[in-house]
């Protein structure tokens, strides 16, 4: 998720969704979700204006991509970076160049997946760091590209419009040649991907913006259709919770939605769904409860503590939201976290 405003480039929670990044042109910030506090702050002098960030789960490494107006780091680069290290040679874990920019970068405990326009490259690292596998997209201007936290599914754009090709990196083995497994999600061209912690399931949205698949993975099978509304709209961002009973999605419509995955009677339904006249999407389940943020102002969106919905936006806004399982939605937290200074404990 990207898209410029108060100089944010791009947001991303880690992997457990308490912490998140914030690369800017003014440096890199990295906050914590639970209370919210901003952990880390390095400014042009010490690693330039940065397009992406991407944590490894608590641990000091991060990897980076330079961007922006200010860029020390190539955005043909990807740098993975240990910030325990005081000496900045120190610091630079791996340095890797490619032909072209880098769209997105993922880190696993011991994988390293970064995605170019038309490609999907998996390295290992940190020990030994090399490529173990290349694998062709469609071409993917917004770096789709997911793995699974815990176990070792990897998901990408297939080569067919509106299709998701699925690696089990747990099977793969470096000197084999890789056929991965393709679902075909959506008619239009895909906008955002998501997994469940284990990656189980994978959901689905189109640059349409107007449904959200859930598929599980082993057996390709649609599990579940949910609407975000009638309109299209850009969908920013898609995530399950940790037990993956619940999914929430944010566009730039500045709503954030949430659905039930496991219980889906707690969805609306249509209430013409007897009638019938409105067509095929009176089938489709809507969410549960929902909340709302700045329209058109690009954020992502992930599950806390205690049934909380939290949201980050590109205007340096933070949003906690607490919902039940009747569709009730109260704020329990606003905050700007652009303008907290870093905490030193």
């Amino acid at each position: 998720m990207k898209m410029s405003n108060r100089g944010v480039l791009s947001l991303r929670f880690n992997q457990d969704y308490g912490c998140f990044t914030c690369a800017t042109e003014s440096g890199l910030r990295i906050y914590n979700v639970d209370p919210l506090t901003q952990k880390l702050s390095q400014g042009v002098e010490c690693v330039g204006s940065v397009a992406m960030a991407e944590m490894l789960f608590r641990t000091n490494v991060l990897a980076l991509v330079g961007g922006g107006s200010l860029p020390k780091f190539d955005e043909k680069a990807v740098l993975v970076w240990d910030e325990s290290q005081k000496d900045p040679e120190q610091k630079i874990l791996m340095d890797v160049t490619f032909a072209q920019p880098v769209v997105a970068v993922r880190l696993q405990r011991d994988r390293l997946i970064v995605a170019l326009r038309n490609q999907v490259h998996v390295f290992s690292f940190p020990n030994n760091p090399q490529k173990l596998y290349t694998f062709d997209t469609r071409d993917n201007p917004r770096g789709l590209v997911e793995v699974s936290p815990f176990g070792r599914t990897l998901v990408f754009p297939g080569h067919k419009c509106g299709s998701v090709q699925v690696v089990d990196l747990e099977m793969t083995q470096p000197e084999h040649t890789v056929s991965p497994v393709t679902i075909n999600t959506h008619q239009s061209e895909l906008a955002c991907l998501a997994l469940d912690q284990k990656g189980k399931l994978l959901a689905t949205a189109s640059r349409k913006g107007t449904l959200i698949r859930v598929f599980d993975v082993a057996t390709k099978k649609l599990v579940v259709e949910l609407r975000r509304g009638a309109d299209p709209a850009v969908l920013y961002c898609i995530s399950f919770s940790a037990d993956s009973a619940f999914l929430c999605a944010s566009s730039d419509k500045g709503t954030v939605h949430i659905f039930a995955v496991k219980d889906t009677k707690l969805n609306r339904t249509s209430t013409f769904k007897k009638m019938g006249f409105l067509g095929p999407y009176v089938e489709s389940q809507w969410g549960l409860a929902s909340f709302t943020v700045a329209a058109e102002c690009a954020c992502i969106c992930a599950f806390g503590s205690s049934s909380s919905v939290i949201a980050v936006c590109v205007d340096g806004t933070f949003h906690k939201y607490v919902f039940t399982s009747d569709g009730n939605c109260n704020r329990e937290a606003y905050d700007v976290y652009l303008d907290m200074g870093e905490d030193m404990e």
